[in-house]
């Protein structure tokens, strides 16, 4: 079993060869393979199977202890085809890479959450070809972004095993010598309109956008290697009801690019996201936003998927329980999530793996992957939000720290310089300087025995004024110099209740012992944050079980712990903005 399917759903080429499957494999802890040159004389006794990592079930390997260096290698074969280009992509490796191919070294890559690629053409055999990857992950290393990866052996609390090394798809793209090498899509929502920002290889071919009924939108010949347009969408009033993207209408644009003899099959949604007097807005109306917290981790997979039909499942079972979206937790996921986010209609809000300790090495790193993702992730329409911090993890001492803060800025405007059609949350919990959202983390609702706990937590959330002088984790809601300024306030992070369902330990923020007791507590929550004359949404931890956090609606093999539709009734009590 691996990962078959197309990789980059979204924007689609025909032809592709997948590399993933059987490779060899070996560790090397003590980082001696690159000296003694592992690439032409390497020993290679372990067998992996790609995209999953060698801490998983699913890899055939199944060892969770630390090996921080990493080496694989995989023999291929291709045809060459004059005219063409081959372009090797990685989805994902974590967290430093060496790539080789046929004894040449073709590139590095750093950043463990994002994919890169490298035109091999020039190092193919166009007979066996033989691929090899070395890998760096420190195990234990603070200021690297680990998001909920573990820096001790053995997880706890809400720390999970470690992912090294390849963890997404790695393939073979074939394309003309001429060919669209990023396509950048922002709808014009208010224009009716959606621009198009394109980059070549090469000039000097004929471009032409056809619709999804074979209609030319428009055709040019570029005489540059950037080229810009916009097109007509929306005609008229009932365009802007029936065709714009949401939750509820999941409405999207399919069409097929062709330059040259470079085709591509992709789509577009229209849909605008903006805060006005305290209040988020889809499509230029209020929206109440009802989000789960999802962690995407998997028993026998861990952060890779083990299928894209696992992704769709998550999504489905999420909005069966009446959430209109997600908060993707600490991780920058799979494509196929907001590819099925697109097309089942569902809001996401979009991170990246924080790390622990502040360094100008932390610092720098944030800043080299954020353009990366939003490079990646630009053109999907359910992505309404960045998050480039969470709960000051990565700027332990933002409260107060100038030089954080600073840090926690420059997130800020580097984000919204590379796109500001999306909300920016600056640091999701406490302690923020500069964001569109005032995303607060409050877990002390209580046992549903402690009415005295009860009580404080219905205050603490009541009002404007209780929730921005509210210290949930003993931290202040603003860091030092700072305040609020007018943005949207959602309980972001709230609940982590904890049922198990077998007799194995768990944790959680408070704990029930069955599926009645759960839904009680939940909806006791619930009906607390409607009473809220401030609060404009949520997002409830959490989705799933993950390893010994036992907090989820689901278990960590995703069966529900309490009827859906139960839980959509209690999502459903909210009913603002109708």
């Amino acid at each position: 079993m691996y990962r078959k399917e197309y990789p980059r759903p979204a924007l689609v080429r025909k032809e592709w060869l997948n590399l993933n499957g059987i490779w060899d494999f070996a560790f090397d802890d003590d980082n001696v393979g690159l000296n003694e040159n592992w690439v032409e004389k390497g020993k290679f006794p372990l067998k992996i199977n790609v995209p999953f990592a060698f801490q998983t079930p699913l890899s055939g390997i199944n060892d969770p202890s630390f090996h921080d260096y990493v080496w694989y290698r995989r023999f291929f074969s291709v045809k060459k085809e004059e005219g063409k280009r081959f372009i090797l992509h990685f989805g994902a490796v974590d967290y430093e890479c060496k790539i080789y191919l046929n004894k040449k070294h073709i590139g590095d890559h750093i950043g463990g959450q994002v994919p890169f690629s490298f035109d091999v053409t020039d190092f193919l055999n166009f007979n066996e070809e033989e691929l090899v990857v070395w890998v760096s992950d420190p195990s234990t290393e603070l200021s690297m972004p680990r998001g909920k990866q573990y820096w001790k052996e053995k997880s706890e609390v809400i720390w999970y095993n470690r992912t090294t090394g390849i963890w997404q798809t790695v393939w073979l793209e074939i394309v003309p010598e001429a060919y669209v090498k990023s396509m950048r899509i922002t709808p014009l929502f208010d224009e009716g309109k959606v621009h198009f920002s394109l980059s070549f290889s090469q000039v000097g071919r004929e471009l032409i956008l056809e619709d999804e009924n074979g209609k030319i939108k428009y055709a040019k010949v570029p005489n540059k290697l950037t080229h810009e347009f916009t097109v007509q969408t929306f005609l008229d009033e009932q365009d802007f009801i029936t065709k714009a993207w949401s939750p509820e209408n999941p409405h999207l644009f399919p069409f097929k690019l062709r330059y040259g003899d470079d085709l591509i099959s992709s789509y577009f949604g229209m849909r605008k996201v903006h805060a006005d007097k305290g209040i988020t807005y889809l499509n230029n109306k209020p929206y109440y936003m009802k989000l789960v917290l999802d962690q995407g981790y998997w028993p026998q997979s861990l952060v890779t998927p083990p299928s894209k039909e696992a992704l769709e499942y998550d999504i489905k079972m999420a909005k069966a329980m009446g959430f209109n979206g997600a908060r993707k937790h600490q991780k920058c996921e799979d494509p196929y999530f907001a590819y099925y986010a697109d097309k089942l209609g569902f809001l996401v809000w979009g991170e990246m793996a924080s790390s622990i300790r502040f360094s100008e090495k932390s610092a720098w790193r944030d800043k080299h992957e954020w353009p990366q993702i939003i490079a990646r992730d630009y053109n999907h329409p359910s992505i309404v939000a960045w998050v480039p911090l969470n709960e000051s993890w990565g700027v332990d001492d933002i409260g107060h720290d100038k030089r954080q803060q600073q840090h926690a800025l420059e997130l800020y405007y580097l984000i919204k310089s590379l796109d500001n059609t999306r909300f920016v949350v600056g640091n999701d919990g406490w302690e923020q300087v500069i964001t569109d959202i005032c995303a607060i983390h409050n877990y002390n609702h209580g046992r549903h025995d402690d009415k005295d706990a009860i009580a404080a937590f219905n205050k603490s959330i009541s009002t404007k004024e209780e929730l921005l002088k509210s210290r949930p984790a003993n931290r202040d809601i603003y860091a030092e110099g700072y305040s609020y300024r007018g943005e949207p306030i959602l309980l972001t992070e709230f609940g982590g209740i904890s049922y198990q369902m077998n007799e194995d330990k768990g944790w959680g923020y408070t704990a029930v012992g069955d599926a009645e007791h759960l839904l009680s507590e939940y909806k006791r929550i619930i009906l607390a944050i409607k009473e809220s004359t401030a609060l404009v949404g949520y997002c409830y931890t959490q989705l799933t079980d993950v390893e010994q956090e036992t907090n989820g609606l689901l278990t960590h093999d995703r069966k529900p712990k309490l009827p859906v539709e139960k839980v959509k009734e209690v999502n459903d009590l909210i009913q603002k903005y109708k």
